[in-house]
């Protein structure tokens, strides 16, 4: 292989780090709908010619470890050599090394004289992609009933693309193709920076040079990964955390994680997890293995490491075959957020035996999807948005208020953003939840609630969540966040929905979706008094609370 000196490969490797940013901003600035241009609900990487992953944008954790993964389902099919100038690869099918089906994955080829040097690779939540409902359907029994199903396929942009049959097939299966169709061309100008900034390295530097590069970057972050497990002490450690429910009545649900640190690896087995369901809660075996790798890495490593296959290789995932966690085809999975959550939890769990001063308490840690969706006179309308709530305490810090969990890591959507796109709702309340921490030496953050008036008969409503039963536990005697709720409010009656469910609305009502807190860290009666008072005086607790923190 090509040596470089380390001026060299300083340039490169942070050239290839700063194209695949650029490439993110560049998806996120292009996109049509506000689960992308608002939300940032969409990931962009760089894969060298043998699709590992080389560099990614900071987006998307869940995103984390599989888009290399999921390439491979099309390289299988596609090899390089079988690709021509203007082709790209596409793919959503979960059953094929997908997420979810509304995750809609494109590869572009980066071509340099002749041959593929690398792939450019983007990743957007579309709003929606045909399926029983507008967005989001909540009573999906298997795949089919959740949208179209992309398999492994290669598209030429000028052939199938700018009013081709690949194009006009999605458009004619999506109820607003103007946004949906928007945001699949932002992915396409994203991969399109990111070819053009590696051919510009390889003409350059050259292409042996680039390569070089890659594989260095993938080195260097697999020898900053080993360094950072082999600090922790060996041995089998245990966690588990439970969804509710699955939304047909049964639960609650366990999923458990033995987590085993041998050496400078990681193994991390779900056996013992609940078996898949009959609702759309099921996880895609390339969702837990981000859910997995994204919770390590971000207990154990530094924030400097960068993201790249070269971090998955000390660390193997296993997860038994028609499980909750890697389902049989064609269970349905379009809520897979809340299981791979509960993954991402038990592994923090294990991790806080082996480590406890690198783990943080359980956050709400749940993916609220929340779609409502309106037939009017110009034809669909559809607003979806991914919340979370408050986030667990560590050992040195509160739980931040109000955010997205660790996988999903979504924007707040603005309201002013919303009355630009939709008429048939308005925002009438968007606070903070009093009350809704964790008590704790560290207190876990707060979750929120959002109120949605409506304006006109036949919106529907449909979401799923979790932890409206259960809490998010603390840790080493730190208290439990509050569950969540949502309800609408007709004729001054409040009717209460499950954590999974669907609603036919009216004129007149309001929805109000409220979101739980994070555990808190530590014995409430080591938090200083002054903490204590600033949490009054923010509004984060009530002055009940305050008086009775340690209580």
């Amino acid at each position: 292989m090509t040596q470089l000196d380390p001026v060299e490969y300083a340039i490169l490797s942070q050239s290839v780090i700063a194209a695949a940013r650029e490439m993110g901003v560049k998806l996120v600035r292009s996109a049509y709908s506000t689960i992308l241009r608002e939300a940032r609900d969409g990931s962009a990487a760089l894969l060298d010619a043998e699709g590992n992953t080389v560099a990614q944008a900071e987006l998307i954790p869940m995103q984390l470890g599989s888009i290399g993964r999921i390439f491979q389902a099309c390289a299988a099919l596609y090899p390089p050599e079988t690709l021509e100038d203007g082709d790209f690869l596409v793919i959503n099918d979960p059953y094929s090394g997908g997420q979810h089906l509304q995750d809609v994955f494109f590869f572009h080829p980066v071509f340099h004289e002749g041959a593929v040097i690398g792939y450019a690779a983007s990743v957007a939540h579309h709003l929606d992609l045909g399926g029983g409902s507008p967005g989001l359907n909540a009573g999906a029994r298997d795949l089919y009933a959740e949208g179209l199903i992309i398999p492994p396929m290669k598209v030429n942009t000028a052939r199938d693309w700018h009013g081709g049959g690949f194009q006009r097939l999605l458009r004619a299966n999506v109820r607003v193709p103007h946004q949906t169709m928007g945001d699949f061309d932002a992915q396409i100008a994203a991969n399109n920076i990111g070819v053009l900034r590696i051919q510009e390295l390889a003409r350059r530097y050259g292409v042996a040079k680039v390569r070089a590069a890659m594989a260095g970057l993938q080195d260097y972050s697999e020898r900053r990964m080993r360094a950072a497990i082999a600090a922790v002490p060996d041995g089998t450690y245990h966690g588990e955390a439970m969804l509710d429910d699955d939304g047909l009545g049964s639960g609650p649900l366990p999923v458990r994680a033995a987590v085993t640190i041998a050496g400078d690896s990681i193994t991390v087995d779900f056996a013992g997890t609940a078996p898949q369901v009959g609702s759309n809660l099921n996880a895609p075996f390339a969702s837990v293995i981000s859910a997995a790798v994204s919770c390590l890495k971000g207990a154990l490593t530094s924030p400097d490491i960068p993201f790249n296959d070269g971090s998955l290789r000390p660390i193997t995932v296993i997860a038994p075959k028609g499980s909750l966690l890697n389902p049989n085809h064609p269970a349905p999975v379009r809520a897979r957020m809340i299981s791979v959550s509960r993954a991402w939890n038990a592994v923090m769990q294990a991790v806080a035996q082996a480590a406890p001063e690198k783990a943080i308490a359980q956050g709400y840690d749940t993916t609220t999807a929340f779609c409502l969706s309106w037939l009017g006179p110009q034809g669909w309308s559809v607003y979806l948005e991914v919340y979370g709530g408050g986030y667990g305490a560590g050992i040195g810090n509160d739980g931040c208020d109000a955010v997205d969990n660790p996988l999903s890591n979504c924007s707040n959507t603005p309201v002013e953003a919303m009355d630009q796109d939709f008429s048939f709702f308005r925002v009438t309340d968007y606070a903070l939840r009093a009350d809704s921490c964790g008590s704790g030496a560290r207190r876990g953050g707060a979750g929120f609630s959002r109120s949605y008036a409506i304006e006109t008969d036949g919106a529907q409503l449909a979401f799923y969540s979790d932890r409206f039963t259960g809490q998010a536990a603390g840790l080493f005697g730190g208290g439990p966040g509050a569950s969540g709720t949502c309800a609408v409010l007709r004729d001054g009656e409040a009717i209460h929905l499950r954590s999974k469910d669907a609603f036919a609305l009216k004129r007149g009502d309001v929805v109000t979706i409220s979101l739980g807190g994070g555990g808190g860290y530590g014995q409430p009666a080591e938090r200083p008094a002054a903490l204590i008072q600033r949490d009054l005086e923010d509004g984060i607790i009530s002055a009940e609370r305050a008086a009775n923190w340690a209580g």
